[in-house]
């Protein structure tokens, strides 16, 4: 983890729970003076007390290292709300429907924001039997790749990780409107829909956010 709680978290998060100082102590079963140095930037908890303060606190362990409370918006589980991480040490890929506070190798994780695939990152879709054949015409190089290719819709999440040195492209089993996901070592995640209706572009050719 590359960083650890402050006394200033501990207050916070202790205060919107509406306990005193006192009374947390007792729930962890160290002193209230103990509370009042980590607070106070005197002194921190020590590592075996992360699991049960975070628990007295009602937060989960990464929310109480990171200082940021996650509240889960996503309560339909509508996987077209899906985030995507990637850890730019190991390459490991992390799905999840909705925000969340994600680690990997030591160090916190943003979400990818997706963009509008450009000319070399859109991909094709050709129909073989019942499933479709998505690919692109990309480099696939030990320094420049497609690492993987995924398709989202609302009720389900399908991703196909790809290789150095292998073919960038793959088969989904489309049902439904959703989203082709392409992720780039080197660009990026792009986002292509594909099922929809037509949707109105701007004068640049861009779908509108929102849409």
């Amino acid at each position: 983890m590359n960083s650890y709680i402050t006394g200033a978290v501990i207050r916070r998060l202790r205060e919107q729970k509406g306990l005193t100082q006192a009374e947390l102590a007792v729930k962890i079963d160290v002193s209230s003076k103990a509370v009042s140095k980590w607070e106070t930037a005197k002194g921190l908890p020590d590592i075996s007390l992360l699991e049960p303060l975070s628990q007295a606190l009602g937060v989960s362990v990464l929310e109480l290292l990171s200082g940021d409370a996650i509240s889960n918006q996503n309560k339909a589980a509508n996987l077209l709300r899906s985030r995507l991480y990637v850890c730019p040490i190991c390459g490991n890929v992390i799905h999840t429907m909705g925000d969340a506070v994600i680690s990997c190798c030591g160090m916190s994780l943003p979400a990818l924001e997706a963009e509008e695939p450009d000319d070399s990152h859109r991909l094709t879709l050709e129909p073989v039997e019942d499933e479709t054949f998505v690919a692109l015409t990309h480099p696939m190089t030990k320094s420049h790749y497609i690492s993987f290719l995924a398709y989202v819709a609302t009720d389900r999440f399908q991703m196909v990780k790809l290789y150095p040195e292998g073919s960038a492209g793959c088969r989904f089993r489309f049902q439904g409107p959703g989203y082709l996901y392409c992720f780039c070592n080197r660009h990026g995640l792009m986002r292509q829909r594909v099922g929809w209706p037509t949707a109105p572009r701007d004068s640049k050719g861009s779908v509108p956010s929102g849409v």
